[in-house]
């Protein structure tokens, strides 16, 4: 298929065989997991915990990668006799990660011989000397960019703390998986399958948007099989309340089960997402995922409200023309939507962007969203001595600013994000994979179309171009926001649907329409559904 063949060229394999581990991922192509750095320190010393039956603690984060890499690990420990303590930060109080305040609590509740960071801890140098200074053992399980020395402990397993390391892409629940597959490979556990487990791996890795490569794709394949069959009362609860329904699709995870999931750490305490995930009681999780649910609606209240503030602040101070970057922030606004917020204006307007809310004593808690060809943790480098603190990575990033040093932050950040940005990486662009025609859209197409996924960061949906698209009948309005389209190209006639078309004048008839392909299960049958991304009055043909 003509199309196809042209997409799989583009991503540039070099051999057939590249072209086949990419068509069909393998878990027997996974890589010996002791390559990660400092993998085996890690194991040797977990060994010796269960066999000492030391009390193990996990502190997790309060995202979907977070509570997805405290329930895998947990899991695993289970399974060799163990009952380790589950701990999470609380967002409001104690802030991101391993902060002397949570460090404080946890040590006060489990008094922990050996501690796990998951997902964090890799700059937390100070609260990890003073964890070895109370007799504690720290072992961290990270993937978050190093900012200088590494903490002192018995072992950092991070691909971003060596340079080269093959496993860059990975999140926090792909590394807890690779831990999981060295201990398996040193001390066999018949209790647990390690396979059942990519729902938890492909939660966790779509959630966090790394890039869908090399062994993400195939723990993101396979798991997504996982959750559609999953054993989990909570992940199936889940579904039902998110209205997902197989086939499953990475999509789903992005927009319907990881917000909910995140929803619970946003608003309040991450703990119910995590209780979800841990569950085997079915009552339970009815109720968890109910809870979630009603969680996420309020977290799209509150997201609201703010976005409206950012936009009617933006409508005052940018200047497309003269910014290069987005900083906006407000008394009261809260931190757990943040990142949501900025990633709403990072998309609307096409630049990197920082949203803070301070509280009353002036402190600001901020998240960041970039766009390709800005590295977020790079970028506020240039402005570390106008932060608190930060941290995060190349698209996703999180910092502290006093309110007297908001404007000073805000001029060197615009500077920094002009300086690494090009003009080119400034303009917002489609692009588009490949042209079809209505008569190329079949079931072929289809299949095909699905071998290639699954789509997110790293492995994008590709983008389709039709040309001299005319509507057949009148657009009809579906939830006052979306359009139904009944489109005609020539002699072909095709369905489609304009999400939050309903807001934005049509050009003039005929169309050149940029449009994406899904599968749409109905009554059984698996058909084609076309969603429109942009149209245009049709140019004429050269």
């Amino acid at each position: 298929m003509p199309c196809i063949l042209a997409l799989l060229k583009r991503k540039g394999f070099a051999s057939a065989d590249d072209v086949t581990a990419f068509l069909q991922p393998r878990l027997s192509s996974l890589s010996d997991p002791f390559l990660l750095p400092n993998m085996a320190a890690a194991v040797t010393r977990i060994l010796r915990a269960i066999d000492n039956r030391d009390r193990i603690v996990l502190f997790g984060d309060y995202d979907v990668d977070g509570v997805t890499s405290l329930a895998l690990l947990s899991e695993m420990l289970r399974s060799y006799g163990v009952a380790p303590e589950l701990f999470l930060p609380l967002r409001m109080e104690e802030g991101y990660g391993m902060s002397p305040e949570s460090v404080d609590r946890c040590c006060e509740q489990h008094h922990p011989q050996l501690l796990i960071a998951v997902d964090c801890g890799t700059s937390s140098i100070d609260e990890i000397a003073e964890l070895k200074r109370r007799g504690v053992d720290v072992i961290v399980l990270d993937h978050h960019e190093p900012k200088s020395a590494l903490p002192d402990c018995v072992a950092v397993v991070n691909p971003k703390a060596e340079t080269g390391c093959a496993f860059h892409y990975l999140c926090s629940v792909g590394i807890v998986f690779k831990v999981c597959h060295a201990l398996l490979k040193t001390r066999p556990s018949p209790k647990f399958d390690l396979k059942a487990n990519l729902d938890l791996v492909a939660l966790g890795t779509v959630a966090d948007i790394v890039p869908l490569q090399n062994e993400n794709r195939i723990f993101v394949q396979r798991g997504i099989a996982e959750i559609a069959r999953s054993k989990r009362p909570g992940i199936r609860k889940l579904m039902e309340v998110a209205a997902v329904r197989s086939p499953v699709a990475a999509e789903d995870i992005a927009f319907r089960l990881g917000p909910r999931l995140n929803a619970a750490g946003r608003l309040a305490t991450a703990e119910k997402a995590l209780r979800l995930l841990v569950t085997q009681d079915e009552t339970e999780a009815t109720e968890l995922a109910g809870l979630l649910d009603a969680q996420n609606r309020e977290r799209q209240a509150v997201e609201k409200k703010i976005f409206n503030e950012a936009e009617e602040n933006l409508a005052k101070v940018f200047d497309p023309n003269r910014d290069a970057a987005i900083v906006v922030g407000a008394r009261g606004w809260h931190p757990g939507v943040l990142g949501i917020v900025a990633s709403r204006v990072a998309r609307k307007y096409h630049r990197p962007a920082i949203v803070v809310g301070f509280d009353s004593g002036g402190l600001g808690k901020g998240s960041g969203r970039s766009i390709e060809g800005l590295s977020l943790v790079e970028g506020l480098d240039h402005c570390k001595k106008w932060l608190e603190k930060f941290g995060g990575h190349e698209m996703a990033a999180g910092l502290t600013v006093r309110e007297e040093n908001f404007a000073g932050f805000t001029d060197a950040f615009r500077k920094a994000a002009r300086e690494l940005l090009s003009d080119e990486n400034l303009q917002a662009r489609l692009h588009l994979d490949h042209e079809l025609a209505f008569s190329e859209l079949n079931g072929d197409l289809l299949r095909w179309h699905q071998a290639l996924q699954p789509f997110g960061s790293g492995n994008l949906q590709p983008m389709f171009f039709a040309r001299g698209v005319e509507p057949a009948v009148e657009p009809q309005i579906l939830k006052e926001k979306h359009l139904v389209l009944r489109l005609r190209q020539k002699n072909h006639f095709r369905r489609a649907i304009f999400f939050d078309g309903a807001s934005t004048p049509l050009p003039s008839s005929p169309w050149d329409m940029a449009f994406r392909l899904n599968a749409d299960e109905y009554e059984g049958e698996t058909r084609l559904q076309i969603h429109v991304e942009a149209l245009r009055a049709a140019a004429p043909l050269e």
